[in-house]
Formats: structure tokens, sequence, C-alpha cells
């Protein structure tokens, strides 16, 4: 997708430690004309997908999946990274390891908004190591539903998390792949 290639080479800053903070457009202020067309590409790419839920995980995945989930008219549910008075009844669970925050969250997903009935895409906004993809796979598979696929916005080709999902026989589809980035000259190169 070469808008939003275009925006992470305009308004992405390259940090050490193999971090791309696009939080002025993706996942602190949000561009919803960005997400707009973010939405329309994943509706596209999955359009004959027989989706009835989009997954993701709370924060920054939240935003885009509402926005996709207009094109899908489908409910977006949130994985929930803590256990809150609000959420009565059982749930499944899983644990994640964020590569951003270096921290295992205990997910979940309340039982009663995920179901062997449903068949699923999940979207989120990065793929790093692939930690919280097979979370969020883990529990659409704990609920006996159906995984249609998985949208990312932005995937570290150069790391390994897109080959472990790919390698779980799911279909996923990155907006943007990026292959290097250098963190002295800011410097990003994508892949074709």
């Amino acid at each position: 997708m070469e808008l939003l290639k275009e925006r992470i080479r305009r308004d992405g800053v390259v940090k050490k430690g193999n971090v791309l903070k696009v939080d002025s457009f993706l996942n602190h202020q949000m561009d919803i004309q960005l997400f707009n067309e973010i939405g329309k590409e994943f509706k596209r790419r999955f359009a004959a997908c027989p989706i009835n839920k989009i997954l993701t995980i709370e924060a920054s995945g939240i935003g885009i999946a509402c926005i996709a989930a207009q094109y899908f008219d489908v409910p977006v549910v949130f994985a929930k990274k803590a256990q809150s008075i609000n959420i009565d009844g059982d749930v499944y669970s899983t644990k994640i390891e964020s590569f951003t925050h270096k921290k295992v969250y205990d997910v979940i997903v309340s039982k009663k908004f995920l179901n062997e009935n449903d068949r699923v895409l999940i979207i989120d906004d990065f793929l790093a190591n692939g930690c919280a993809l097979a979370g969020l796979i883990d529990l659409v598979q704990s609920a006996g539903a159906v995984i249609e696929g998985i949208g990312i916005v932005v995937e570290k080709g150069f790391q390994n998390g897109g080959d472990l999902i790919r390698s779980k026989g799911v279909r996923l589809e990155s907006l943007a792949i990026i292959d290097g980035m250098n963190d002295e000259t800011g410097e990003i190169t994508f892949r074709d």
C-alpha cells in the first residue's frame, strides 16, 4: 500500500533497538483518513472471506479495527490486557509478551463475544516477533472459531514474527513490510 509506505517514510522515526515510531499518525495520534484507506484495503484483500467478527488487542489495534469493521459491517472484539470487574462470566485467556513494552500480559476475551460460530479476521497495527498474534490465534482456537485471516498494517519483515505466523498456515496480509531500518540515517526499506 503505497500511501502507507509514503507516510511511514515521511513521518516514521527509526529508534535504536529496531523500534519504528509512528505515533504521529498510527498508534497515538490517529490519521482517520489514512485509517479509512487501510480499512478499504483490508476489505479488498479479504472480500471473499465470510468474516462475521474482527478481533484485535488493546490498545493500538482498536482504532484500525473499528474503521475496518465499517467496511465488513461486523462487530469488533478486543482482547483486554487485564481482568476488570466489569467482565463477568467465563473468559478465554492467554499470555502475550509485548515487544514494545517488554512485558508479559494475561490477555482475555469474554466467552460471550467469541465462539464456534465466528469466522474471524484478526487485525493489528504491528507485527514484530509474532507473540501478540500467536496469543490472539490461541484465543480464537480456544473458542472453536475459524480464523479467516490476519491483517497487519506494518510488518517488520526482518524479524521472525511473519514467518512464525505464516508457518501456522494462517493467511497473513501485511499492508507494508519493512525489510530494514537504520537508526543512524533514519532510512527505511520496504519489501516490494
